[in-house]
């Protein structure tokens, strides 16, 4: 079982990734914000990020940012999420692994964890 962040201020769509992920047999943790997900990941090491580009209080580019200078973290695959084109966003993020445009569908979800996870849910970092 794998450790997924999902860092959303849209709370459906957190609990959406915690319904489908969990079924996936995942532990599945959320955060409202770039910030909130960083205080989540110094309590608890995740195997993958799902991060919204657009939130409040700090950014997914700016959260992109500190993992990225974090040697304890830089290694998690981050999957960035936007309703924006991947151009726009790629401009602005530097070191993402996947994107993933909403909408987005289940199977989306689904197929980009076992890319980065596995079948078996083991981080191939």
């Amino acid at each position: 079982m794998a450790t997924v962040l999902v860092v959303d201020d849209e709370f459906g769509i957190a609990e959406l990734f915690e319904a489908i992920l969990t079924d996936e047999g995942h532990r599945v943790l959320t955060a409202i914000n770039g910030r909130h997900g960083l205080e989540v990941l110094a309590e608890e090491r995740a195997d993958l990020v799902f991060l919204d580009y657009m939130m409040p209080v700090m950014n997914g580019a700016a959260m992109l940012s500190e993992l990225a200078s974090d040697p304890a973290l830089w290694c998690i695959p981050v999957v960035i999420m936007s309703a924006m084109s991947e151009a726009g966003v790629a401009e602005r993020c530097l070191g993402y692994a996947a994107f993933m445009h909403k909408p987005f569908r289940i199977d989306q979800v689904i197929a980009l964890t076992e890319r980065f996870l596995g079948k078996a849910g083991e981080l191939r970092c």
